[in-house]
C-alpha cells in the first residue's frame, strides 16, 4: 500500500491507497509541534492498527508539510516505521501543476482549504494556478477571541447556530463565527469568480471546514475530505511512472 501524509498547522492527515489509486482509509491526527519522532511513530502505528494495517504492508510513502518544526521528525518517524521509500513534496518533484495545462477546455475553479488558515486558490480556464488569498480559519478566529476576551465561551462550530440573532453571549458568538465565516467565504468566492471572469466557477473545499459553515453558505460548495491526499497520491504516481 502507498501511504500519503499531509502535515498542516492543526492536523496531520494521512491515508492509504492501493497501487491503482483506491483509497483504503483516511484519518487525522492533531499536529502537536511538541511531539518527538518516537511519539509521532507511536501515533501513526496505532492509527494504522486501528484500520487493520501494518507498517510492513507499506510499499511507498509520500508526504507534504507546511510545519518546519515537524518535518524532520516526520521524516525520522517514517524511517523508523518501515523501509519503504519516502517521497517528500518539494522543489524538483513533478506536481502536474503547470502554467499552461494540455486540456484547455477545463473550466475555471476555486479551491478552498480550511486549516488553521483558510487558503483560497484560483485556477483559470487554461488550467493555470493564477493566485490566491490566505486568511484566518474559523477555529483560529474563535480560539483567538476566547483567549483574548474575559467572558466569551468556547462554542461548537460543527453544530448549526440555533438562530442568526443570538439572545445570549454563547449564541451570539456561535452565530458570528459560523455566519460570519460563511459570509466571508461567499464574498471571497464572488470576488474570485469576478477575477476569473467566470460567475459559475465551481468551488471545491477540503480540510477542517465545519458542516455548519457549508450549510450557511449561499455558494454551492463541493466538499472533498481527502482532496489533498488524493493529490499527493497523484504526485506519487506522476513521479514513479516508468
Amino acid at each position: 500500500m502507498i501511504l500519503a501524509l499531509n502535515i498542516g498547522n492543526s492536523n496531520i492527515t494521512f491515508g492509504s491507497y492501493t497501487p491503482d489509486g483506491k483509497l483504503v482509509f483516511s484519518s487525522r491526527l492533531f499536529a502537536d509541534t511538541a511531539l518527538s519522532s518516537d511519539e509521532l511513530l507511536y501515533k501513526m502505528v496505532n492509527m494504522l492498527a486501528l484500520y487493520g494495517a501494518e507498517p510492513q504492508e507499506i510499499t511507498a510513502i509520500i508526504f507534504s508539510s507546511v510545519v518546519p518544526a515537524l518535518t524532520p521528525r516526520i521524516r525520522e518517524a517514517l524511517r523508523k516505521m518501515c523501509e519503504a521509500p519516502v517521497m517528500e513534496v518539494g522543489p524538483g518533484l513533478k506536481s502536474g501543476v503547470r502554467i499552461r495545462m494540455d486540456n484547455r477546455a477545463e473550466p475555471p475553479l476555486v479551491v478552498v482549504n480550511f486549516d488553521t488558515a483558510t487558503t483560497l486558490l484560483a485556477v483559470d480556464d487554461t488550467g493555470a494556478l493564477v493566485g490566491g488569498a490566505i486568511l484566518p480559519g474559523p477555529q483560529c478566529s474563535l480560539a483567538s477571541l476566547v483567549k483574548n476576551t474575559a467572558q466569551l465561551p468556547q462554542v461548537e462550530l460543527e453544530a448549526k447556530p440555533r438562530r442568526l440573532l443570538g439572545t445570549n453571549t454563547a449564541d451570539c458568538l456561535h452565530s458570528g463565527i459560523v455566519h460570519g465565516t460563511s459570509a466571508m467565504l461567499d464574498g471571497m468566492v464572488a470576488q474570485f469568480r469576478a477575477a476569473l471572469h467566470a460567475d459559475d466557477a465551481p468551488v471545491i473545499a477540503t480540510g477542517t471546514l465545519p458542516s455548519s459553515v457549508r450549510d450557511c453558505c449561499v455558494t454551492e460548495i463541493t466538499y472533498r475530505e481527502t482532496l489533498i491526499l488524493d493529490g499527493l497520491f497523484a504526485i506519487w504516481q506522476r513521479n514513479t511512472r516508468r
